[in-house]
């Protein structure tokens, strides 16, 4: 039987996502006692402000709590290691994650979220290109981040302009390959999010394909192991407090944070500053109904032979702050 690239890419993707998440769900460490690890990405902003400034470490070491770091390039890797139970504390991954980490039964609890932030990611082309909208993108070739929240916005974008996800050519990419690649030409557009997408406008002059702000919110999510969550509910709430004053500190002081930030990130502050614009960092409680674009974001992937099962995402637990 005659395959496609693109089926044979969607195939091989679904193997490896599956033996990511799915084959070891039942093998999980456990916590260490009075030990926390937090997993975190580049741009898990908020978390990173706090590390750079050595706010947790004291108020956890008063609780007898030792805290350790573990950076991940997405966030799809990160979810692994916290189903795997290799961190108890996952800082914010795109609203995708979660759903592909359930289908794959990880034993996770909804944390925190972050407020719509829909500007804080976009498909972009060089400046010169002739892709003017989202439907010349058909037979294109796509740089996007498995899973990450680019993913599903290419999606939707793809199906607002009458297309499928079938109509193009994925390559999977992380940030760092992503960039490279569409600097040298290697793939007709990127799907990229802050700071990676301040970074690439600013700097290499990438246009941003017009795209409806409805078409994905993205919002990022705080997660914990179950069991991480169920024993140490006084240690999530201190975070998700911080991780608040943080928001706020960032929105309040943009040029003082964009320095902060861009000095951890190796980025100019201006870019910072400009990627800071696009995100909330509304830090907020996790309610059913806020979680209402997760079920279309699973069904979409699910349509187009992307996600493995069908998920219901209002099957998650929810922690009370």
């Amino acid at each position: 039987m005659q395959h496609t690239h693109n089926e044979l890419n969607r195939r091989q993707w679904l193997i490896a996502t599956a033996s990511l998440l799915g084959s070891t769900c039942v093998h999980s460490q456990g916590h260490e006692r009075g030990v926390l690890r937090i997993g975190y990405q580049k741009s898990s902003a908020l978390i990173t402000v706090l590390k750079a400034k050595g706010t947790l470490e004291p108020l956890l070491a008063a609780k007898g709590i030792r805290l350790t770091w573990h950076e991940f390039s997405t966030g799809l890797p990160l979810l692994e290691a916290l189903n795997l139970g290799n961190v108890d504390f996952s800082a914010d991954v795109a609203d995708t994650v979660p759903v592909f980490a359930q289908a794959a039964g990880a034993q996770i609890t909804y944390v925190a979220q972050e407020a719509p932030s829909p500007l804080a990611q976009a498909i972009v082309v060089q400046a010169d290109s002739s892709i003017r909208d989202v439907s010349y993108l058909k037979g294109k070739k796509v740089g996007v981040a498995k899973a990450a929240g680019g993913h599903y916005l290419l999606i939707a974008a793809l199906a607002k302009a009458g297309l499928s996800f079938k109509d193009i050519e994925p390559a999977y990419l992380t940030p760092a390959d992503g960039r490279a690649a569409f600097e040298k030409g290697a793939i007709d557009a990127w799907v990229a999010w802050d700071p990676f997408l301040s970074a690439v406008v600013t700097q290499s002059h990438a246009r941003v394909l017009p795209v409806p702000r409805e078409t994905a919110s993205y919002q990022r999510y705080y997660l914990a192991s179950d069991v991480y969550a169920k024993a140490n509910p006084d240690v999530l709430r201190l975070l998700v407090s911080e991780l608040q004053k943080a928001g706020a500190w960032v929105k309040k002081q943009p040029k003082e944070a964009a320095a902060l930030l861009g000095g951890v990130w190796g980025l100019e502050s201006h870019i910072v500053e400009q990627a800071n614009t696009h995100r909330s960092y509304a830090v907020r409680a996790v309610t059913p109904a806020g979680l209402a674009e997760q079920q279309k974001i699973a069904d979409a992937f699910f349509g187009e032979k992307l996600l493995p099962k069908r998920v219901d995402t209002q099957a998650l637990p929810l922690f009370k702050l």
